[in-house]
């Protein structure tokens, strides 16, 4: 990797000494990164190879996005490649709620839309704006081409936006990669690989296990290195897709066919417009197996992740090269769950169901205002009241939602509530404004519930005792910052230590390329050219 390092700093020497303006990027590399810490990547430093994220570091931009609140994976691609924030995105989640069904379905579900490779249809429909591929697909006069692979279709949607020709995710039931009509262009190399060496039975043969000896892993207690883990997929574990989805394993998945298809689709090979290339990662915490200390396997993760893309930049070296390459590595903020200490530490620990405090909030409000069926749903922290029964029953919405707010503030587990007037008038809490902007009005609960720390939240409304599932996560709190690193010729190396609004990323990724923002972009671009 030593190559890519110089080649790199001779392109960056030739902009310092005065070259000319450098021509129009072939290749736009997007890259985003589900769960990665900065604190993590300051630990292993020492084991990183030279052409991961140490070239990112020494050769790049820096920096540190703010999302303003905590963001699921799906919310916060939208966020950050379009520059605008779920209230103008329309992507508030991966999930959303629907009124008049009174069902819950994927944010980018369209009926609208058939299956490829998948058992249901997707499409970038919800999405209300446009995003950084968009615009350089604009840009090109419809000439150049864009790829987007990604484990899952809420981040692959929300990185290929509207107008690319093709995304790619792992279809939750039939394990292969699949995309919709929405997106027309699923290589041959992809449907040969779905046909021929299907992952459903690859992942059978594959099993996850250290990269390093046990003993050069970072800043571990000596129990943990003692043995080694070691995780397989059988046919027989139900739960073996899930699984791979949350390891590392996966990322070689993604990488491997992010190099077929930089190859196959001859990207950045056509002069005067940019290719675009969107691949996503995890590096979430894995959730399975006995112990709940992962230290050694989040390690490991890292270090296979930082391989990766070793590969992924040389492949783009070899295909493209850097220097006439941008790449934009982003993460998602911090998810404000973690997996439950064990129990010998007696770690302060409850429950809260979403049943049960749906059925006494219930029973209140037939106290206040007679019988009837006063709750439609209550998922993911968001209370959606009927409003049919209110309007029959001629009761102010409002003052419901008040009167409902009052009551679950009182509940054992619950930290704050916030009633959607109080979200959109800007007056909800220390955030007030950010909570504002990160919330969609029509897609919300009419109340939103945040569970205190050290709780575990059981979504369980639509189940019994008997069949409620609980996940051993729990509530903690996080602030909702992830790093940045953007990497480009013209682009100094540099640390910004002040956090940056996620919403500026885009914006000055299309600064770079010398295309527009995207058209729900308020935030102004950084400069963050060579002097």
């Amino acid at each position: 990797m030593t190559r890519l390092l110089l080649a790199f700093a001779a392109a960056m020497t030739a902009l310092g000494s005065g070259a000319a303006t450098p021509e129009q990027a072939r290749l736009l590399v997007n890259i985003m990164v589900d769960g990665l810490d900065a604190d993590q990547l300051d630990l292993l430093r020492e084991r990183f190879g030279q052409g991961g994220f140490r070239l990112l570091e020494q050769q790049g931009a820096i920096l540190t996005a703010d999302y303003g609140t905590s963001l699921d994976a799906t919310a916060a691609t939208a966020t950050l490649f379009t520059g605008a924030a779920p209230s103008t995105s329309g992507i508030g989640g991966d999930i959303r709620f629907d009124r008049r069904t009174l069902r819950t379905s994927p944010t980018y579900a369209d009926e609208g839309v058939l299956g490829n490779f998948a058992t249901s249809g997707l499409s970038p429909k919800a999405l209300r704006v446009s995003n950084i591929t968009d615009e350089a697909r604009i840009a090109s006069g419809g000439t150049n081409v864009s790829y987007t692979i990604a484990p899952r279709p809420g981040m692959a949607i929300g990185m290929a936006g509207h107008g690319s020709g093709s995304a790619m995710w792992i279809d939750g039931n039939s394990s292969n990669w699949a995309s919709s009509t929405a997106y027309p262009d699923i290589p041959v190399s992809v449907a040969a690989r779905n046909r021929t060496q299907p992952l459903s039975s690859r992942l059978d043969t594959m099993s996850w296990s250290p990269s390093i000896a046990p003993a050069d892993y970072v800043a571990l207690p000596d129990h943990l290195t003692r043995y080694p883990f070691r995780y397989v997929f059988p046919r027989a574990n139900t739960d073996r897709l899930e699984m791979f989805l949350t390891s590392p394993l996966v990322n070689r998945e993604v990488t491997a066919l992010a190099g077929d298809i930089l190859t196959n689709q001859k990207l950045g090979q056509h002069p005067g417009v940019t290719d675009v290339l969107n691949v996503a990662y995890t590096l979430q915490p894995f959730a399975y197996g006995k112990s709940a200390d992962k230290r050694v396997e989040t390690q490991d993760a890292y270090i296979k992740l930082d391989r990766d893309l070793e590969q992924l930049f040389s492949s783009v070296d070899r295909q493209v090269g850097l220097n006439r390459s941008v790449i934009m590595l982003a993460a998602t903020p911090p998810r404000s769950q973690r997996r439950r200490d064990d129990e010998r530490y007696n770690m302060p620990y409850g429950e809260f169901s979403a049943r049960k405090a749906a059925s006494l909030l219930n029973l209140y409000l037939i106290a206040l205002h007679g019988n009837g069926a006063y709750i439609s749903h209550f998922t993911n922290g968001n209370l959606y009241l009927n409003h049919k029964l209110l309007e029959e029953m001629k009761l102010d919405v409002s003052q419901v939602r008040a009167e409902a707010a009052k009551l679950l503030a009182g509940m054992t587990g619950v930290d704050r509530v916030y009633t959607i007037d109080e979200i959109i008038a800007g007056h909800a809490g220390e955030n007030a404004e950010a909570l504002r902007r990160n919330t969609v009005g029509s897609t919300a609960g009419d109340l939103v519930v945040t569970v205190a720390p050290g709780f575990e939240s059981i979504d369980d409304y639509n189940d019994t005792e008997e069949t409620a599932v609980h996940t051993g996560m729990v509530q903690c709190t996080a602030a909702a910052t992830a790093p940045v690193f953007i990497l480009a010729p013209e682009v100094a190396a540099q640390t910004i230590g002040t956090p940056v609004d996620a919403r500026a990323i885009a914006p000055t990724v299309a600064r770079i390329l010398r295309i527009r923002s995207p058209n729900g972009a308020a935030t102004p671009a950084l400069n963050l050219t060579k002097k």
